[in-house]
């Protein structure tokens, strides 16, 4: 089966086609397609706006398209945030630096008095695979952690630096791609996905 990727964060692209690796026939880009097109992430849910991007991609190519949404939710503040607003959470356009600069400052903002927030947080991933009329499966993962002050690696993006791995003991900006992947909120989403088209399927 050859799928597209309905996304234009190139991290996100790279992680998947990595993990997806051998998983399809191919895996194309919207850039591979020539298609340059911004996707209103309007949905309530990771799920909702997952199958938002891949429904999309779908319509437009005629294949069937991968669509993911992910984010970091940080117990102290409910659990729901920044949540599905982790991309934009320090407001357009998308900047890392701001929105790492939000979820601290907000986490400082609790922590008065001697008082220490509670820092456990986990990033969610829901992965959708959709086909052009609308049919659907999906995927979800998630790994836990802890937001901490000081920014620690270079690698990865987003929220990474400041996310110190429970399984990794170490920043997901710290770590390699490989030991990301083993333990990513991605990577468990995709094989969540993998796991379900195959029990489609059945084999």
């Amino acid at each position: 089966m050859k799928a597209v990727l309905a996304s234009n964060n190139k991290h996100k692209l790279t992680e998947i086609k990595t993990i997806l690796a051998g998983k399809f026939e191919d895996i194309l880009t919207l850039k591979d397609l020539g298609i340059d097109v911004e996707i209103e992430e309007n949905g309530k849910t990771f799920e909702e706006n997952a199958y938002i991007k891949a429904y999309t991609v779908a319509k437009m190519t005629g294949l069937p398209s991968i669509g993911d949404d992910s984010g970091i939710c940080a117990i102290a503040l409910g659990g729901n945030e920044p949540g599905i607003y982790s991309a934009r959470y320090a407001g357009e356009p998308c900047n890392d630096a701001n929105n790492n600069k939000k979820l601290l400052d907000k986490l400082h903002s609790l922590e008065k008095d001697g008082f220490q927030a509670d820092r456990t947080a986990y990033f969610q991933s829901v992965v959708v695979l959709c086909y052009p009329d609308g049919k659907y499966i999906s995927g979800s993962g998630r790994t836990y952690g802890k937001i901490i002050d000081e920014y620690r690696g270079s690698n990865g993006f987003g929220y990474d630096p400041i996310f110190l791995s429970d399984e990794l003991g170490k920043t997901f900006g710290e770590a390699v791609m490989q030991e990301k992947n083993t333990i990513s909120h991605r990577s468990r989403a995709l094989k969540d996905l993998l796991d379900r088209m195959q029990m489609q399927n059945g084999n």
